[in-house]
């Protein structure tokens, strides 16, 4: 009877997996990460870096967060499925209120079949820029390879408060001053680099993930090739490439075959970079170097670097084959900017900037009824889109800018259907532009092959489109740009509203979520102002755009290119 129940119990643990408990009280911290400035940031345990987290896959996470800040905060596990647990996505005013200053709550995250590299990041205005960001890694119950984490940030010497006031104060059509930020690895300066230690012979799987607000990473190893496993948590069959370029909030593995001799030791390259800014030498792009040690004392073999084939992922392909989906319905979303009369810079991918509402959307989801179906009551900015139960979704994602997106989907994985150009006639002239449309480079026109790849972050480059499809799980689910805080707080967000019918019957949201909601003397039920029906009596009127000069009259455009995509 003792081996019986010892072998059920075993069982047990490899289909459910452990409880792991972690206890986070985020605090203000005072630090100095680029060498340079001393500035107030957010972390856990008075300690910035957070530590990174690992779990098991079919693990589940209970993650206490104790909120000693002054203002409310909310953590989401970037990249995992909440099934059926909607409410633990940690979107601020989406799936929750946020925890209010001195109070706790325990998010339960399950990893379920769910394995990969994520990251656990604030998702309340723009915390995620002053620090509370680590990366979550789930790892096979039987992984192949020794893992290597190369976790890349970005770092601005500017409190987010302070730059949100500056970004969205009424002001003059004028470009804001740019800003360079310093470039972290592992959370410190990446001018001191890890040394990552090679053995001869030996298979690696590098870890490396963007956990930047605003500005791009390239990653290589020149003299050795990568083989990439993993985009965004969705193992792919192997492609092999020399470099991955990242931007904010995506993430590889890549496995890397150590050399058969150790004669010489190699560098790695992490370059911080931004199109979207001047090239000005030391500020951008910053390349940060670290050292591949095969043998302590070793030369350093420099490798001359032509040409490189950098990772692509509309010609990946998921490992687990899953067809392409059908269309069911089709949404084309478009980033635009957006300024207003009183000449605040905003931005939107639907009709209008989004903004919060007054009652987080999940609960008007959850407290209207039939009318829960009618995109209308959950307001005019929260710009609402209703997906019935299961329904394949093809999105239709163009960036009419002349400066790259990085998109984000909440609650599930986008299926890369096809990269291409935005046809010139829909192009946006840019206040001050810095490059002429007449010269936008020829963008390539590429599908997938196969089965297409998944991913949950999307580069969009200047004047491309990129067209993905995908299937979620009942809920509130919000997609974005993770530019933050200058693109998402800025109104660059759209909330898709999937099956609230099924949500009424099937959801029980935890009480401390109503409770915490109390608290701040936010409502609860209600359409997105509070009240019942279509009156948004209360929330503020919607920004009104003003009126565009024709494109003859903006100014002869200075000529500078962007990137060709990939």
């Amino acid at each position: 009877m003792y081996a019986v129940g010892l072998v059920l119990t075993l069982l047990v643990h490899l289909c459910v997996g452990e409880y792991v408990r972690l206890t986070w009280n985020v605090t203000y911290v005072q630090v100095n990460r680029d060498g340079y400035v001393d500035r107030l940031a957010i972390g856990v345990n008075n300690q910035l870096p957070i530590a990174p987290v690992y779990i098991t896959q079919g693990d589940t996470l209970f993650l206490t967060v104790h909120n000693m800040l002054n203002v409310p905060t909310a953590i989401h596990a970037h990249g995992l499925v909440q099934t059926n647990m909607p409410y633990m996505d940690g979107s601020s005013m989406i799936t929750q209120c946020g925890i209010p200053p001195n109070s706790s709550f325990t998010y339960e995250i399950r990893s379920n079949n769910q394995s990969g590299t994520f990251f656990l990041h604030s998702h309340h205005m723009g915390q995620l820029a002053d620090g509370l960001r680590t990366p979550f890694i789930i790892r096979e119950k039987y992984p192949e390879y020794e893992d290597v984490l190369v976790a890349l940030e970005d770092w601005y010497a500017t409190d987010s408060r302070d730059k949100l006031v500056e970004l969205l104060a009424p002001d003059t059509n004028a470009p804001l001053t740019p800003t360079f930020p310093f470039g972290l690895i592992n959370g410190y300066n990446g001018n001191d680099t890890q040394t990552i230690q090679f053995t001869r012979g030996k298979k690696y799987r590098l870890r490396v993930m963007s956990m930047s607000t605003t500005e791009y990473w390239k990653f290589s190893i020149p003299g050795h090739k990568l083989s990439v496993v993993e985009a965004d948590g969705v193992a792919c069959e192997p492609q092999v490439v020399d470099g991955l370029d990242l931007a904010p909030a995506q993430r590889y593995s890549v496995v890397v075959t150590a050399h058969e001799s150790d004669e010489y030791n190699f560098v790695y390259n992490c370059t911080l970079y931004a199109d979207f800014v001047p090239k000005i030498a030391g500020l951008n792009p910053r390349v940060y170097t670290g050292l591949i040690e095969y043998k302590r004392g070793a030369p350093i073999k420099h490798v001359a670097v032509g040409d490189l084939v950098w990772a692509d992922d509309v010609s990946m392909r998921a490992r687990d084959k899953e067809p392409v989906f059908g269309v069911d319905r089709q949404i084309e979303l478009a980033m635009r900017g957006f300024l207003t009369t009183d000449k605040r810079r905003l931005r939107r991918l639907g009709t209008l900037p989004y903004a919060e509402p007054h009652v987080p959307t999940i609960f008007t989801a959850m407290s209207m009824g039939a009318l829960a179906m009618d995109s209308r009551v959950y307001g005019p900015q929260t710009q609402a889109y209703i997906i019935g139960y299961n329904q394949s979704v093809e999105l239709v994602i163009k960036n009419v800018q002349g400066q790259p997106h990085s998109q984000h989907q909440h609650g599930g994985t986008f299926q890369i259907i096809e990269r291409g150009p935005v046809d010139h006639s829909e192009l946006e002239p840019p206040p001050d532009p810095r490059f002429s449309l007449d010269d936008v480079p020829k963008i390539p026109m590429r599908s997938y092959s196969g089965v297409p790849m998944r991913r949950d972050t999307i580069d969009v480059p200047p004047f491309s489109y990129v067209k993905v499809r995908l299937r979620m799980e009942s809920g509130i689910w919000l997609h974005h740009c993770h530019l933050s805080p200058s693109h998402d707080v800025a109104g660059l967000s759209v909330t898709f509203v999937v099956a609230p019918d099924v949500m009424q019957k099937t959801l029980e949201i935890p009480q401390v979520l109503y409770e915490q909601c109390a608290m701040q003397g936010i409502k609860t039920e209600g359409n997105a102002a509070g009240n019942w029906g279509f009156d948004m009596t209360g929330l503020p009127p919607a920004p009104v755009e003003m009126p565009k000069a024709p494109a003859s009259v903006q100014g002869a455009p200075a000529k500078a290119l962007p990137k060709v995509p990939k």
